[in-house]
């Protein structure tokens, strides 16, 4: 967990930020584990992770946007995807994720931050509607919780499928969970990958697992359509058999695995029945998420340190 620590403070650092996307090997690793910078790219894998059976979710990467326009540049490439994924035929396996600080959460344009996402996230459900999709809002740190769980509410008013991503880590997430149960709530359930205090997170690896296993139970005895977003294999083994106990159908959830990571488990879920959904990233700004994805899972790190030396 210290190791994890480090890397989400690592993944704030400017400085090591720009010397890492500069690093001439950089790019060439990165596209194991990012699509792309382009829309294409993203469409690219999707169309090819599509064929193979396999659920998508594209991610426009960017965080913690502190421009007006590029807060609705973002929005406008998440519309943009969603028609092209209409257009393509491949909206009914694939959907999008959605940071709201990308769209202008974080803004404080006399405290209008919250209303300016809240605008963009319904935008683009209506895009994600129109082309007979759904949209997932990916949780961030701590400090935004409460404003992404109420834009969701929101949101949901008019798109009931809306769904939302919890993090185990934080200690206020199995209360969140029960509020989370209603039916046709989908809900991605994450460990977390923020560099957090011990006031708000679980700072053992063990106790965040089992706060993980405790938010399980709840969503898979629940309404609602559990997303288990998680490479653990316990964990994995866990969530099928909860999943067998609460007489839950195949198609009443999913597992949620990142691309590039552990491709193999990605196809021995959807050989045996699983629905399994990879979580694509495309765009310029990898820097922060591929380090969250390491914080996240350190073995990730070791995957990535092996790309340097080996090919795809």
């Amino acid at each position: 967990m210290v190791f994890s620590r480090v890397l989400g403070k690592v993944a704030d650092s400017q400085r090591l930020k720009h010397v890492v996307e500069t690093a001439p090997v950089s790019r060439s690793v990165v596209r194991r584990f990012v699509a792309g910078d382009r829309e294409d790219d993203a469409i690219a894998v999707t169309r090819e992770l599509a064929g193979t059976g396999l659920l998508v979710t594209l991610d426009h990467l960017g965080e913690d946007t502190l421009d007006v326009q590029q807060a609705a540049a973002t929005a406008e490439a998440y519309v943009s995807v969603l028609h092209r994924l209409a257009t393509e035929g491949l909206a009914s396996a694939t959907e999008v994720s959605v940071k709201l600080s990308s769209v202008g959460q974080v803004l404080s344009i006399a405290g209008d931050g919250h209303k300016i996402a809240l605008e963009h996230a319904m935008r683009i459900c209506a895009a994600a509607k129109d082309a007979g999709t759904t949209v997932t809002f990916d949780m961030e740190d701590h400090t935004t919780t409460d404003s992404t769980l109420e834009i969701v509410r929101t949101v949901r008013r008019d798109f009931p499928w809306a769904g939302v991503a919890v993090q185990s880590y934080l200690r206020r997430t199995e209360g969140d969970c029960r509020d989370l149960l209603a039916s046709g709530s989908r809900v991605r359930l994450v460990k977390g990958a923020y560099a957090e205090p011990e006031s708000v997170a679980y700072q053992s690896r063990r106790d965040v697992d089992r706060a993980y296993v405790r938010c399980l139970k709840l969503l898979m005895a629940g309404d609602g359509y559990p997303m288990v977003a998680t490479h653990d294999p316990r964990l994995v083994e866990i969530a099928g058999s909860l999943a067998v106990q609460t007489g839950r159908d195949p198609s009443s959830y999913e597992f949620q695995l990142l691309y590039g990571v552990r491709p193999e488990e990605q196809r021995r879920l959807a050989d045996r029945g699983e629905q399994v959904r990879i979580y694509v990233p495309y765009g310029v700004q990898w820097y922060g998420y591929l380090m969250r994805r390491m914080a996240e899972r350190p073995a990730n790190a070791m995957v990535f340190l092996r790309s340097l030396t080996t090919k795809r």
